[in-house]
């Protein structure tokens, strides 16, 4: 009997435990995590598992999360898929058809009117030539699909956006059929579009203002608009045909209202093939990353014999001591961290390959995939064909870009991550005693998801739902019979911080934009574009300074497939983000601005303004970390056990004196007597 109540008493204490528990997690205002495993997680298609070829990453619909924008098989059919941040997943909005077959696309406001425009180059009916559409964006969201805008067309060589005359409107850069010479073959697509007269043309074709020889355009190329001489200014990366059957580049620095001068050229390493931008060894400059390959198949578009290239970027480094103005008898020795946008006209490159040259770095893709020794270098799959460039990203948000390739083994074609890692001995990249800038090394702890892709055609890395980390898109030929695309969620917990920034085109004077009838009124968010650089410096844990650069959307051709806003990790700080310079392509006398203090794990949205003198504004976005509900946690059991504290000693305070109240009331003056 005795017993049997202990047993009844343990059951009911069971119970009320559980209730309690139940009621906890009633309450508990945090949602549950989605994904909880530290590793890569297969997050499937994300409902793009049938969209075709992801073409273009955009904000269509403003809501300030990244949509995407797909291409049927038919090469002609568009889709965009707008972000659901509630059911987590891709929703297809509305499709329409292109007459021809598109080659690629642009989404930019080329319209200037806060919305995104959608530019398509497609087959013409001269071979030689690319025609290019405009479909405008509409106020209420979509696009004007039934009134497209008919651009001049351009050659083979796919024009890039770029704005040349600094008014923040985009123009394009390019040859043209009709126009041009050789020795001047470049032209400008200058956008004079006049939205009160809708009858205006988009863009009239000009000579640009161009100082030096000018090169006939590859076609496919890696053309670039980018910040290489350190002024926070983008400049003109070409790749060129040289006579020799060969390929070589130039840089073009802007120089504002004086147009732009050529800076540097030089040959291409042989079987170049395209080339990325990214601040490889975080020393505030923009280096160049490309690979070479003996021969690329056009059947598989597999390159054997190939090697990983890295042209760092030799400029000013940056001063060791805060105070240091950087000028030493009147020359400028350093950059001072009060002023990364200075420009060094002694910038170079130097990518010859020979032992002692510490500008560039050069190994053999078979170090890193020894089973692997192929490079997916063309994407076969498209007609015709694309390049396929190393993807650039900070996959560990440790300030260091990382990068993703594709490597073939017979039929497979597998996805891989690899990450930058300080220089040590036996590692990829570094010399034999272990010197270096950077090393590399392939990702396998929580891989497992890549590697079981074998039928990868592309890869891109992007923030979903915004969380601060980046993940992996995975475009997919389907022959393993698992839709066209595949969704890898980087769920790793990284001890570091990162940023997310977007310039925008200054639509609307910065405020709110209106249809042409007033009814619909809307933020011009979204409306990023090609020429924005950011510069920062960061303090890590042990006290070093850092500068770093990141450019945006530099690359547009042969469906680059970037996103419009740029993300950098910040690596273990303790501290603000000291300094961030902003850079735009606005001919104002400062185009560029010093954010002071900017809080890590936050997305930072410039509004510029193209008017002299003019504030520019600027908005930043906390986003809490997944640490936030902890916190919270920690705080309000800390504030309640003070309280209880700060309440006994005040009770116990309250009671001593009451005591001392008491023995005064009884103690008896005897002088009074």
């Amino acid at each position: 009997m005795y017993l049997h109540r202990i047993t009844r008493w343990k059951h009911i204490y069971l119970f009320l435990i559980s209730c309690l528990i139940s009621s906890a997690f009633a309450i508990w205002p945090f949602p549950p995590k989605r994904f909880t495993k530290n590793s890569l997680i297969n997050a499937g298609s994300m409902g793009l598992g049938s969209a075709g070829r992801i073409v273009a990453f955009g904000d269509f619909n403003g809501d300030q999360f990244l949509d995407v924008l797909s291409l049927d098989t038919d090469q002609q059919t568009f889709s965009i898929y707008h972000w659901s941040h509630m059911d987590f997943t891709f929703k297809a909005s509305t499709s329409f058809r292109h007459p021809r077959k598109v080659y690629n696309v642009i989404p930019g406001d080329f319209t200037h009117t806060g919305k995104l425009d959608l530019l398509v180059m497609s087959q013409s009916q001269t071979s030689n030539q690319l025609d290019m559409l405009l479909y405008p964006g509409l106020a209420k969201g979509g696009l004007d699909v039934n009134n497209p805008i008919a651009i001049p067309p351009s050659t083979l060589s796919q024009p890039i956006p770029i704005d040349v005359d600094g008014d923040m409107k985009i123009d394009l850069l390019g040859t043209t059929p009709s126009k041009g010479n050789s020795r001047s073959p470049l032209q400008l697509w200058q956008n004079v579009w006049n939205a009160t007269r809708p009858e205006s043309p988009l863009f009239d074709v000009i000579t640009p203002n161009f100082h030096g020889t000018q090169c006939t355009l590859s076609n496919p190329h890696s053309n670039a608009v980018v910040d290489l001489n350190g002024d926070c200014l983008a400049d003109l990366f070409l790749v060129c045909d040289d006579t020799r059957g060969g390929k070589l580049y130039q840089i073009w620095v802007n120089n504002k209202a004086d147009g732009f001068s050529l800076s540097q050229e030089g040959s291409l390493p042989s079987g170049v093939q395209s080339i990325s931008f990214a601040d490889i060894d975080r020393d505030g400059t923009i280096d160049m990353v490309f690979t070479t390959c003996s021969q690329v198949s056009s059947t598989t578009g597999l390159g054997n014999d190939c090697f990983v290239n890295i042209a760092y970027n030799q400029q000013l480094e940056l001063c060791s001591s805060s105070t240091d103005s950087g000028y030493k008898k009147g020359v400028i020795t350093c950059r001072p961290h009060g002023d990364l946008c200075t420009a060094d006209p002694n910038f170079k490159f130097d990518l010859s390959d020979r032992e002692n040259n510490d500008l560039f770095s050069r190994f053999p893709l078979s170090s890193l995939y020894p089973n692997s020794q192929s490079l997916l270098a063309l994407d076969v799959t498209h007609a015709p064909p694309l390049p396929l460039p190393l993807k650039l990203g900070d996959a560990n948000l440790d300030g260091f870009p990382d990068f993703m390739a594709i490597v073939g083994s017979g039929e497979d074609r597998v996805p891989t991550l690899v990450y930058s890692v300080p220089c040590a001995k036996d590692v990829v990249g570094c010399s034999p005693n272990g010197s270096g800038r950077r090393g590399w090394k392939v990702a396998q702890k929580g891989a497992e998801p890549l590697n079981a892709i074998k039928d990868a055609r592309a890869v891109s890395f992007l923030d979903m739902d915004e969380d601060g980390t980046l993940d992996i898109m995975v475009q997919r030929t389907g022959k393993a019979g698992s839709g066209d695309v595949q969704v890898v969620q980087n769920n790793f917990y990284y001890d570091a911080f990162f940023l997310k920034a977007i310039v925008l085109n200054g639509a609307c004077d910065n405020s709110w934009c209106y249809s042409p009838n007033s009814t619909e009124r809307y933020h011009p968010f979204g409306v990023s574009y090609s020429g924005a650089s950011y510069k920062y410096t960061v303090l890590d844990t042990s006290g070093h300074r850092s500068a770093a650069q990141v450019g945006q959307l530099p690359q547009t051709s042969y469906h680059a497939l970037q996103t419009p806003y740029s993300f950098f990790g910040l690596g273990r700080t303790n501290n603000y983000i000291e300094n961030l310079f902003v850079g735009s392509t606005v001919h104002a006398k400062q185009h560029f601005i010093n954010m002071e203090g900017v809080i890590p794990n936050s997305r930072v949205v410039i509004l510029p303004s193209a008017k002299e003198g003019e504030m520019w504004k600027r908005q930043l976005f906390l986003r809490p970390g997944k640490w936030i509900p902890w916190v919270t946690v920690t705080v309000v059991v800390g504030t309640a056990l003070l309280a209880v504290i700060v309440f006994v000693l005040h009770l116990n305070e309250k009671r001593e004196d009451e005591l001392e109240r008491r023995r005064a009331s009884h103690h008896i003056n005897f002088d009074a007597l």
